[in-house]
């Protein structure tokens, strides 16, 4: 389709497979799942969940900024936890990215996520 049309940042990790950090259709950018790597050092974010979170969201923001949106007009979230023990601290970090009215969001428990993270998310945004 030629309507589709690729967004890369240097802000956030590159690609480690075989899809785009995000595709724009239109006025909706599908942002593929981030997990918490560095895009500076492409090594994982140690330390809190909190800290890790942080860093998935930030991924996420910065290839909304390249697309010429923002992260806080998505419209759709996914989440995908190893631990549901995880969800207060999701919730919390999630307060620094989003207002009202919040996107639609399903968050899924798996049994394991690329490189061993405690988290990925993926998003859909209006632009």
């Amino acid at each position: 389709m030629s309507d589709r049309l690729r967004i890369h940042s240097a802000h956030a990790p590159a690609a480690i497979g075989t899809y785009s950090q995000a595709i724009r259709h239109g006025e909706l950018l599908f942002v593929s799942g981030q997990i918490p790597l560095d895009p500076a050092t492409g090594e994982l974010v140690g330390g809190s969940f909190e800290a890790q979170c942080v860093r998935v969201f930030e991924n996420l923001a910065a290839i909304a900024t390249a697309a010429g949106g923002r992260l806080d007009h998505a419209v759709k979230v996914n989440v995908f936890l190893t631990d549901f023990a995880d969800f207060p601290t999701l919730n919390a970090v999630m307060a620094r990215y989003f207002v009202e009215p919040y996107p639609a969001r399903a968050t899924v428990a798996v049994a394991a996520l690329p490189r061993g993270v405690p988290v990925e998310v993926d998003a859909t945004i209006a632009l």
